[in-house]
């Protein structure tokens, strides 16, 4: 990229971090933080779409100097403080040209759009454009392209169902249309679920999770914009907090945890607001099974617990059983063997129940091949390695061909307990087939699975097999 293209608050000079800006934000997460900011721009008629991705921008000193928008909204939370006493750089010296004096107040609010997602106004991103943290300029989306969900790649999706919807997000509450919010809208979210999820099932996380916030940040504007009637209501804040989920799992399978954390408590506060045992059951199992790759264990079964208390009503055996695998997994991750295999037993009991009219759409994934992934986890934890390989083999033989992620990822994990398990040939095997789907499934994780077994298999690189496994596997491109 050009420095034509950088946004003129980026400088070439290593950024400082606000220490300033950090302190204020105390006890609280960066997500908590970028809750409560944008509950302060509602108090004053803005809008801006800030999240903790944003807040970690800030404190890494990446945002110098804030765009009009926001500095009206740290200015209203910290009365009788200036931008310096936050920690930010004068705004003539990050702009360096037509700034204002930094004695000056901020310009009252206009009908123009807010620009509220870049740090300087010059770059005229508004909150719904693009990717917030993409620099490129762009001037000539249509409002159908500013709601798109994600181009480009083998992940293309015109993501027209998202809009537009007739609302005038960004403008001062005062001049804002009046606008309900009607079934439309409610549908047009749900369908973007299925949308990411349908992608994520057969290209990984990688390519989607930057191009899925735009949609997620229009959901909860949708909310703010109100609907008359109370099922409409219902069906938006369900399909806002299935959306930060799905969001956030890209975040976790892409290895961006802390992104991933933050979507997941945004999709708990929104299923205790709308009282909806489903979504928490769902924003609680998805906690614990990122707890557990963070290597929070304990925290992984008490989410899971949790999410079993919020289940129960719902009369969905196949949710608790999956449940009760994610439980399954803290306790593997505690080395409690004994309590991993009674979630273990709890989970396949629930199973053999069968499906039934109360499970969650997005179950869809929870068939047998996953329950035996998800018990093949949790025996590597344990390090019973044959038993591990055993499950992790059958995962991949039932795994349906559509969810060529999921079938990439058992087989990693077979190749990998292979290789811990003593048996290098067979895991170079396995490694080679993950190899020959990386073409179509972009997933960090499972790069990192094969990584791992790549180190393994190195005092063996003399065998039968396996030198050809890490000759493919050494020519990938690196992690970012």
């Amino acid at each position: 990229m050009t420095s034509s293209a950088l946004t003129s608050s980026q400088s070439p000079r290593p950024p400082r971090p606000n220490l300033a800006f950090r302190r204020l934000r105390g006890q609280r997460s960066p997500g908590e933080f970028a809750a409560a900011v944008r509950r302060a721009a509602r108090e004053i008629g803005e809008l801006v779409s800030c999240d903790a991705r944003y807040i970690g921008r800030v404190e890494a000193g990446e945002i110098r100097c804030p765009n009009y928008a926001y500095e009206r909204v740290f200015l209203h939370m910290f009365p009788g403080r200036t931008l310096t006493d936050l920690g930010f750089s004068p705004r003539s010296s990050v702009r360096g040209r037509g700034a204002r004096g930094t004695d000056e107040a901020p310009p009252p609010h206009t009908t123009s759009p807010t620009y509220a997602t870049g740090e300087t106004e010059e770059t005229h991103e508004t909150y719904d454009t693009q990717d917030p943290y993409d620099t490129h300029e762009n001037h000539e989306e249509s409002d159908v392209q500013r709601r798109a969900f994600m181009t480009g790649g083998t992940a293309t999706v015109a993501a027209a169902s998202l809009g537009p919807f007739g609302v005038t997000f960004g403008a001062p509450a005062a001049d804002r249309r009046v606008h309900r919010v009607g079934t439309s809208e409610a549908g047009a979210l749900e369908e973007a679920v299925r949308r990411i999820r349908l992608l994520d099932d057969r290209h990984g996380a990688d390519g989607l999770y930057r191009r899925a916030a735009a949609p997620l940040r229009t959901a909860y504007e949708l909310l703010d914009a109100g609907t008359t009637r109370q099922t409409t209501a219902d069906r938006l804040y369900a399909g806002a907090g299935e959306l930060a989920i799905s969001v956030g799992w890209l975040a976790h399978d892409s290895g961006r945890f802390e992104d991933a954390r933050s979507h997941y408590a945004e999709a708990l506060a929104t299923a205790r607001m709308s009282g909806d045992p489903a979504l928490e059951a769902h924003a609680f199992c998805n906690t614990a099974f990122l707890a557990r790759d963070a290597g929070r264990p304990r925290e992984a079964v008490r989410a899971a617990q949790a999410a079993q208390r919020a289940a129960r009503p719902l009369g969905s055996p196949r949710l608790l059983s999956l449940l009760s695998l994610r439980e399954a997994g803290g306790w593997a991750g505690l080395a409690d063997r004994p309590g991993c295999e009674q979630a273990l037993a709890r989970a396949q009991t629930l199973f053999e129940r069968g499906p039934s009219e109360t499970d969650p759409e997005w179950m869809t994934f929870y068939g047998e091949a996953e329950l035996e992934g998800l018990e093949a986890q949790c025996w590597s934890t344990l390090g019973d390695w044959t038993r591990a390989a055993r499950h992790a083999r059958r995962a991949a033989h039932l795994q349906d061909p559509h969810f060529t992620r999921n079938i990439a990822l058992y087989t990693a994990e077979l190749a990998d307990d292979l290789a811990r398990g003593g048996r290098p040939d067979e895991a170079a095997l396995a490694g080679l087939r993950v190899l020959d789907l990386l073409g179509e499934v972009q997933s960090s994780r499972i790069q990192t699975m094969l990584a791992g077994t790549a180190r393994v298999l190195l005092p063996h690189r003399r065998a039968s097999g396996v030198s050809a496994f890490l000759e493919r596997h050494a020519s990938l491109p690196r992690i970012a």
